[in-house]
């Protein structure tokens, strides 16, 4: 009877490691809060973003900031059954690409990875904050986080009650942008970044519940 009872928990395992596109159909509703706090930015109104009715896209908010006459716009979605391609969710959730070259990667010690771009009008950066692990930008970094921080031995007991998903496929897609009337991309970036730590450093240990 054990080996029996082992061999299917082992194979479930299996299955859920080989294919990752097995993941949880549902989510709790979450509403975006109206107000988030951003150090040295001055919040303005927030809006809801409800521009794709997807069945994976629980919610969406438009959140601008002011600092010295210049305005910083950080778009937030919260999307189950992800493979976790942030290029891929701007065609899909914003029907088009923010810019044609792909994004420039970097690391983060102690939040994870993050794309910047930019356009002639705008400077991006871009990221998938995880529910468990640091944050990514590829498909591939976000597969690694989900077998690195899912598959562990706390979270199998409540996987076999069904309380949960054994591996956990949502993201918070996180799009900041500025725009470049009086500045360029090289002098933008340095400032998205510091708005990303503080905005990494608030959203991270408030990711929704399952």
């Amino acid at each position: 009877m054990l080996a029996v009872t082992f061999g299917s928990i082992f194979a479930a395992l299996g299955k859920s490691f080989l294919y990752p596109t097995s993941t949880q159909a549902t989510a709790t509703p979450f509403t975006f809060p109206e107000n988030i706090p951003l150090a040295s930015w001055q919040p303005l109104e927030s809006v809801s973003l409800e521009e794709n009715k997807e069945a994976n896209l629980i919610s969406g908010r438009l959140y601008p900031y002011e600092q010295n006459n210049r305005l910083l716009e950080i778009e937030m979605r919260y999307i189950i059954k992800t493979r976790g391609n942030v290029q891929r969710m701007e065609e899909q959730y914003r029907h088009q690409k923010i810019s044609a070259d792909p994004l420039t990667i970097h690391h983060q010690e102690g939040i994870g990875f993050y794309g910047l771009t930019a356009t002639p009008d705008r400077a991006y950066l871009s990221s998938c904050i995880n529910p468990y692990g640091g944050s990514t930008v590829t498909a591939e970094q976000f597969r690694d986080n989900r077998n690195t921080y899912d598959l562990r031995v706390s979270r199998l007991v409540p996987w076999l009650l069904g309380q949960q998903e054994l591996r956990d496929f949502r993201c918070l897609w996180t799009l900041m942008s500025i725009p470049l009337e009086d500045t360029t991309a090289e002098q933008a970036y340095p400032i998205l970044e510091n708005a990303w730590v503080s905005w990494y450093a608030w959203w991270q240990p408030r990711f929704p519940d399952p």
